[in-house]
């Protein structure tokens, strides 16, 4: 038996608009090792980003979060996605619209299901939202990594803003 430490890392995955501004929000949360942005939830195996921006393969534009549990919560990257994004839009964020831009948080495990879904409560009932959330709470389904060029997007352009045209 090894004595060696490895650390155990968690995976989360989010929707909260355009991937792009979801990823740069959770890179600066601490303990978050890596954000993976993808498509998630839609009908078509490995769909492209000219297919998903047309809305009809039904996939949402998704932040694959992967953390490190010893030094940030589940709660507090839920704590994050409540705050970077409008969760009372259906299928909007800003400009961008479809359901492509929907909310949404998609559990691994149980426990994030019912981290959300306290969460989801909370935050309905403080008030800080006018209107009702419309965040789907789902299963996790399979995660499609998006092209290269929108990994790390805003660090290659220089851009902090997702509603560039031809996006």
């Amino acid at each position: 038996m090894s004595d060696a430490k490895t650390t155990a890392t968690e995976k989360a995955m989010f929707a909260a608009g355009c991937f792009w501004g979801t990823e740069a929000a959770f890179r600066q949360v601490p303990g978050v090792l890596d954000v993976t942005v993808g498509y998630s939830g839609g009908t078509v195996v490995d769909p492209t980003y000219p297919e998903v921006k047309t809305g009809k393969t039904g996939h949402a534009e998704v932040a694959l979060v992967e953390f490190d549990p010893a030094k940030t919560s589940y709660d507090a990257l839920l704590e994050a996605f409540w705050k970077m994004h409008d969760p009372t839009t259906l299928n909007r964020q800003g400009v961008d619209v479809g359901t492509q831009y929907r909310s949404g948080i998609y559990f691994f495990t149980a426990e994030q299901r019912t981290a959300a879904e306290t969460s989801k409560a909370k935050w309905q009932s403080s008030g800080k939202f006018g209107d009702p959330i419309v965040t789907e709470i789902l299963p996790a389904q399979p995660f499609y990594r998006a092209e290269e060029y929108h990994q790390r997007y805003f660090e290659k352009t220089g851009e902090a803003n997702c509603h560039l045209p031809g996006k």
